[in-house]
């Protein structure tokens, strides 16, 4: 990835819808085209973090899962 990532969000452990509010309150404060990485431990965020990104027109530039982490890497609409 070219771009560096502006803001880190660690919300492992919090369940829907606390990933998506967390993450769109942190976005709120960023400059249009950063980047924030959200890291989430809860299932449903994959879902949840692709509709959010599609209703609110961010794009979702990457999500992965590892040892049960889910990452995803939002560039700010």
């Amino acid at each position: 990835m070219s771009q560096a990532v502006a803001r880190t969000l660690d919300l492992k452990g919090l369940s829907c819808p606390l990933p998506i509010v967390k993450t769109a309150q942190a976005i709120k404060e960023l400059a249009s085209g950063e980047l924030v990485e959200a890291l989430a431990t809860d299932p449903g965020s994959v879902a949840d973090f692709i509709a959010w990104c599609t209703s609110t027109g961010n794009e979702l530039l990457e999500h992965t899962e590892e040892g049960g982490v889910f990452r995803f890497v939002i560039r700010k609409k």
